[in-house]
């Protein structure tokens, strides 16, 4: 069972939106498990301090490393510890399916101007990202983070290969979808789509996939490309100039 430990000052906050629709499910039927642990019982102090003036001086406030490390070791079992900070690894497709396959994460939700770096190494902590962008907290990263293992959890989206055709997973962007009905203020759905061939409509969404990519995501096209020519030794082949 995927079992999910979450660090943080608010643990009001689980499991949110994760106790509805498909994740609230499974947690249900224990799929898979959620513990929500306060970083703030560990403080050595009375007034239960969590954080600290950062050194070198800086206006905001660092969390301190002493609390985070008997926190984390309170609940350290061997499953992978990640800390969501925005100068963490972009999270991808295969990292969740690596996450999702495996026993559960334990995930370190920062607050403040973020973490005392040496807990990184010292407890061996992988830093992740969901986005460049600044949110008040990592809960709400946790909670992306979760979202996308669950989902891939065995019976929690039903058929095993409901998530199979999805953007990421191929490393392009997923196909654009239509439905009922066919007509709808003028716009017709394309008439690939009605036409009962499958190999034409294999090829219509890979299409699809493909210009989306390129012209939305070029980052992810660079990469989808840069796979097509790189040879099996893990070289790239020379490109005419």
């Amino acid at each position: 069972m995927f079992a999910a430990t979450v660090l943080t000052l608010y643990p009001d906050m689980f499991p949110g939106p994760l106790g509805a629709s498909l994740a609230g499910r499974a947690l249900g039927e224990g799929k898979w498990s959620l513990d929500a642990v306060n970083i703030r019982d560990f403080a050595i102090d009375r007034h239960r301090t969590v954080d600290d003036t950062p050194a070198g001086g800086g206006a905001r406030m660092v969390l301190r490393v002493d609390v985070l490390a008997a926190a984390i070791d309170s609940v350290s079992d061997g499953r992978p510890i990640l800390a969501m900070t925005p100068r963490g690894a972009p999270l991808t497709q295969p990292r969740v399916r690596q996450l999702a396959d495996g026993p559960g994460a334990i995930i370190l939700c920062g607050r403040f101007e973020g973490f005392d770096e040496r807990i990184f190494d010292a407890r061996q902590v992988e830093q992740v990202s969901v986005g460049d962008y600044i949110l008040s907290g990592g809960e709400m990263g946790a909670l992306v983070l979760l979202d996308a293992c669950i989902r891939l959890l065995p019976g929690v989206m039903g058929a095993p290969s409901s998530g199979m055709d999805e953007s990421f997973e191929t490393g392009l962007l997923e196909y654009p979808h239509y439905t009922r009905p066919s007509t709808w203020e003028g716009r017709t759905i394309p008439e690939v789509l009605r036409s009962g061939d499958h190999a034409k409509i294999d090829a219509w969404r890979k299409l699809q996939a493909e210009t989306d990519t390129r012209l939305r995501r070029p980052d992810l096209w660079e990469r989808h490309e840069g796979a097509r020519v790189r040879s099996p030794s893990g070289a790239h082949e020379k490109k005419d100039e």
